[in-house]
């Protein structure tokens, strides 16, 4: 089982950096993400996106810390930390924004504080 001193829930799936994803994800744990995935993912918990996880398509969940890379719509009903080793491209829809420095974004970004929910 996966150090569990990020994550909300007892319940932490993983996905090792071994592993490539095609298709959607859809689920209430949290998630950490070391590999790759092709496709939307959709959690009601936390994402991990380790500095080797790559992510290409949506993104929807209430919390998310990025390492990795992101290329697509990324909507984040509480808080995205973008560490400063992340690559983003394409959209991010958030409550709060945070960005280390380093961290490339190439992104539209809206940060919005209401009706924001992970779907």
């Amino acid at each position: 089982m996966a150090d569990n001193k990020f994550f909300s829930s007892p319940s932490v799936d993983v996905i090792e950096s071994s592993t490539k994803i095609v298709g959607d994800i859809i689920s209430k744990a949290d998630f950490r993400i070391d590999g790759s995935v092709e496709g939307n993912i959709t959690s009601t918990g936390k994402v991990v996106v380790g500095k080797s996880g790559k992510i290409t398509g949506k993104l929807s969940c209430s919390n998310a810390d990025v390492s990795g890379s992101i290329s697509g719509h990324i909507l984040i009903s509480e808080t995205l930390s973008l560490m400063s080793e992340s690559y983003i491209q394409g959209d991010i829809t958030t409550a709060k924004l945070s960005v280390e420095e380093g961290a490339q974004v190439d992104a539209t970004i809206a940060v919005s504080y209401t009706h924001l929910r992970a779907h």
